[in-house]
């Protein structure tokens, strides 16, 4: 007689718990930055900064 001791095994377990809360976190993670982002996009304006380019004309210059 074999004195092997039996073993048996464990019931194996459910993995949609682990997945159900995997994507409630993937998902309050997107929630949390398309909010981040709706804050900053209604935070108050930059000053804006106006560019003016002018093209100056050298002058006649008198002979020496």
């Amino acid at each position: 007689m074999s004195t092997t001791p039996v073993r048996r095994r464990l019931p194996r377990r459910s993995r949609w718990p682990r997945r159900i809360v995997v994507a409630v976190v993937v998902l309050a993670i997107f929630a949390l930055g398309i909010a981040i982002g709706q804050a900053l996009d209604d935070g108050p304006p930059s000053p804006s900064t106006e560019t003016y380019v002018r093209t100056l004309e050298p002058m006649t210059q008198q002979p020496g």
